[in-house]
């Protein structure tokens, strides 16, 4: 749920993958992993990634209570 609730607020924000790996200075590869799934980003880069995309951790961890996704 977290890689669909990621991939979501990018698209939103009108970032593509590679420009949210720089901003997180990671490779493209790494980031890909967070929205598919494959990886869970550690909590300094979940922060970082909340931050940028300017929602809250537990949206992205889908601990909101208007759960839409």
């Amino acid at each position: 749920m977290l890689g669909k609730r990621l991939n979501a607020a990018r698209k939103e924000k009108g970032y593509t993958a590679q420009q949210m790996a720089d901003m997180l200075y990671i490779t493209l590869s790494n980031y890909r992993k967070y929205e598919s799934g494959r990886s869970r980003p550690p909590v300094d880069k979940l922060v970082q990634i909340a931050d940028i995309l300017d929602v809250s951790t537990d949206y992205l961890l889908c601990r909101d209570t208007n759960s839409t996704l």
